[in-house]
């Protein structure tokens, strides 16, 4: 599987990712190229190599008005409305996928702005990352993303730094509440180094396009990208990107199970469509026999760990057990996707199966039996 790696030891910035990313484009001229042809006023674009503590990598820099993102500079405190963001990216020249994408980030940010002043997302106001500067990192980050086609992206837990940070509103507790909010959920810590390590921008693109944070994969890296920060610190202020394949990778769930011998049939078969309803991967049972020689019922239920107490508390709800046995599992899945195909008897969504080395294919069975009732065929007569 086509993975791409960020290694956060030092945080994450929009800048610095789009940097990094750029690094593992063949032909990064061509990113440079199609970012100049958006014209966003008063912006200019260029990639410039530098060192951090040693180590090589690129340095993006933008300039809007003349002068470089992150400088304390008059335009920089313009205030900018959610509004005025859609207005510009709907004028952009980009693809729907990168529009949406660069709508989502900064939706992420209107909404832990609006949580953390107390007021509408419409009554938001941006600071450090609604101007137009801001707005080139956002949206290049979004390209290179699409140009990558990367697909699934893993993050480190993210390093946000420790101490103050001085904003729009005053001095504020690193990490900033913005970036607190946008990051709940996700693994972060603090450390010994002083200073803003993930900005808001950061955090929203990391919640946009990552789709698991946890330890580096076992993978065959191709190509390794820096993109480096403004500031100077004790360690190397860059962000490492690694972009390879990896291996059809299993998933860890929970089995968790409970003996049922006083429950009717109805009643199971109620908690059984309450856990689907909920979310369970699967619910399935089996006849068992029990203390006393009494005919019985197990129950199991399997559902991802973070959802352990939820599907816990419901099967306590629907059944009348005392106690529940909870195992770690892994699973092995093939790859699912579902497309519609019109067929002379009426459209037809159709099942694919892939992976290790397998591809399957199925239509769905609901479609073929509506059909089947419309037309009097029967289900084997319907042509796919």
């Amino acid at each position: 599987m086509r993975t791409l790696y960020l290694d956060c030891g030092m945080g994450a910035a929009g800048d610095m990712l789009m940097g990094a990313l750029l690094e593992l484009l063949p032909e990064p001229e061509a990113f440079l190229a199609k970012m100049r042809e958006l014209d966003l006023p008063g912006i200019e674009i260029s990639a410039k190599k530098s060192q951090k503590c040693g180590i090589s990598g690129t340095h993006m820099e933008v300039l809007c008005h003349g002068q470089e993102e992150g400088r304390e500079h008059e335009h920089h405190h313009h205030h900018t409305t959610l509004a005025d963001i859609s207005h510009i990216l709907s004028h952009l020249n980009v693809s729907d996928r990168v529009r949406q994408n660069a709508q989502a980030v900064y939706a992420a940010i209107a909404d832990a702005e609006s949580r953390v002043h107390g007021t509408t997302i419409d009554q938001i106001h941006f600071h450090e990352v609604g101007t137009l500067d801001a707005l080139a990192d956002v949206v290049g980050v979004c390209v290179l993303m699409e140009m990558l086609q990367v697909e699934q992206v893993i993050a480190s837990p993210v390093h946000v730094g420790s101490g103050q940070v001085h904003c729009a509103h005053g001095i504020l507790p690193v990490p900033a509440p913005a970036t607190a909010l946008l990051l709940e959920g996700i693994p972060m810590y603090t450390g010994t180094i002083r200073g803003e390590l993930c900005t808001p921008t950061g955090a929203a693109l990391l919640r946009q396009f990552v789709t698991n944070f946890g330890e580096m994969p076992v993978m065959r890296v191709e190509k390794i990208g820096y993109g480096l920060g403004t500031k100077d610190f004790e360690a190397a202020n860059a962000l490492r990107v690694m972009l390879g394949d990896t291996e059809e990778a299993g998933e860890r769930i929970l089995s968790l199970a409970c003996n049922l011998d006083d429950m009717t049939g109805e009643a199971v078969g109620f908690a059984m469509e309450a856990l689907l309803s909920a979310g369970a991967l699967d619910v399935f049972t089996a006849p068992i026999g029990m203390k006393k020689s009494r005919p019985g019922i197990l129950l199991t239920c399997l559902c991802r760990e973070e959802d352990r107490e939820r599907f816990v508390d419901l099967l306590f709800r629907h059944t009348t057990t005392l106690g529940i046995r909870i195992a770690r599992l892994e699973r092995e899945t093939l790859r699912r996707e579902t497309k519609t195909v019109q067929t002379p008897d009426g459209p037809v969504r159709m099942k694919t199966s892939c992976g290790h080395g397998v591809r399957r294919v199925k239509p769905e069975y609901e479609d073929l039996a509506e059909i089947a009732r419309k037309t009097g065929k029967g289900l084997n007569e319907i042509n796919v």
